[in-house]
């Protein structure tokens, strides 16, 4: 493995992390083996784009049945890189999220908090030829877990994208600036590096911001390489 592709461990969180309590439960026991990729894991099945449709970039009108959903509208744009910093275009982008008052709509999510009608918290789209992604949805509210006594986790999105193939995927949470919640919350500490940290946070653009409708914030994702955004435990 060349120096550009060596993977930096030091920027992704370890299975085992014993202020986030799952991953006593769920972490490997034995020592990982690596297994070489072989040509066809590197190069084999991708999602055909015809799968993906329109709506699914736009989280305020896919699930729309008595109107907009409720919570500050929000755009989300970036671009998804490969460790060389070149654009990777065709691959899956999926997002999920809570709603704006910090609820899933899932059946294991028994927060106190209302489900909204409108909005179901998921979407998905395909880079362009630059790599670059959108979506519009709202700002995600923040809840309460049961990691520890009074545990909140901060406002985040789940990004989940295929790169390449399905061996270069990558599962991960974007953050937003200016959180107190991030500086007590042990997943997005789990990353032992204090600048890999920072490339979770996404950044407020007023450029993406459109006047009088929502506000924009950027997200670059990369996939592999030392410059890797850090996995998701």
């Amino acid at each position: 493995m060349d120096e550009l592709n060596a993977r930096d461990w030091t920027v992704h969180p370890p299975y085992l992390d014993k202020n986030y309590a799952s991953t006593q439960l769920r972490s490997p026991r034995q020592k990982l083996l690596p297994l070489q990729q072989t040509q066809s894991e590197l190069s084999g099945l991708r999602y055909d784009q015809s799968a993906v449709g329109t709506l699914g970039q736009d989280l305020t009108r896919s699930a729309v049945k008595n109107g907009a959903p409720l919570g500050e509208r929000i755009i989300v744009q970036g671009r998804v890189l490969d460790e060389a910093g070149k654009p990777v275009p065709h691959t899956l982008v999926e997002i999920w999220q809570a709603n704006a008052a910090g609820r899933y709509v899932h059946e294991a999510d028994q927060h106190d908090a209302p489900l909204d009608p409108n909005f179901l918290g998921a979407g998905r789209c395909v880079t362009d030829e630059e790599g670059c992604y959108s979506f519009i949805t709202v700002k995600p509210g923040a809840y309460p877990w049961l990691n520890h006594p009074n545990a909140w986790r901060p406002a985040h999105i789940h990004f989940s994208l295929f790169g390449a193939s399905f061996a270069t995927r990558l599962i991960t949470q974007m953050f937003f600036p200016g959180d107190p919640l991030l500086a007590l919350d042990p997943i997005f500490h789990s990353v032992p590096d204090a600048e890999a940290r920072q490339r979770l946070i996404c950044g407020f653009s007023l450029d993406v911001t459109k006047p009088q409708w929502a506000l924009g914030y950027t997200f670059d994702i990369v996939l592999r390489g030392r410059r890797a955004t850090p996995t998701e435990i």
